[in-house]
């Protein structure tokens, strides 16, 4: 198997993280909406109470999920562009401009907040996945 994987050039990349975002959160949100519906609902209507929940929050909740694989993905592609080089450190950063950005409008506390988390999100899931995204010899080369 090949060690390098190569993924789609930036514009490509945003568009197909948005599709994907998009179909991870309404397939989630189908699944808990659904649930959610049938726990809440009068012992009679469950079955239907369940499905109408479902059609009405699951489309909400994959446009959410679109919304922040988007703006992952055009950060990441930016930071790409200016950095000229592809390794974690732009991943890391995507993530904390992300949560920022996305939480800009509740003040730059909330703002800087939602940066460390989402930086922190990040760091994690790169950390945990490393044998499997970044070869050891390749994490040595990057200054990890």
């Amino acid at each position: 198997m090949d060690e390098t994987y190569q993924r789609e050039p930036c514009p490509y990349r945003i568009l197909d993280d948005c599709g994907g975002a998009f179909a991870m959160g309404s397939v989630g949100g189908a699944l808990f909406s659904l649930a959610k519906g049938y726990r809440n609902a009068p012992p009679g209507a469950r079955f239907g109470s369940a499905l109408s929940a479902m059609k009405t929050r699951a489309p909400v909740l994959g446009g959410n999920f679109a919304v922040w694989g988007g703006l992952y993905s055009t950060f990441d592609c930016m930071l790409i562009g200016i950095r000229k080089k592809e390794d974690p450190w732009n991943s890391i950063a995507s993530g904390a401009i992300t949560g920022g950005v996305l939480m800009a409008r509740a003040g730059w506390v909330a703002s800087l907040q939602s940066a460390v988390v989402g930086e922190i999100r990040i760091v994690v899931g790169l950390f945990v996945c490393t044998d499997s995204a970044f070869p050891t010899r390749n994490l040595a080369a990057m200054g990890f």
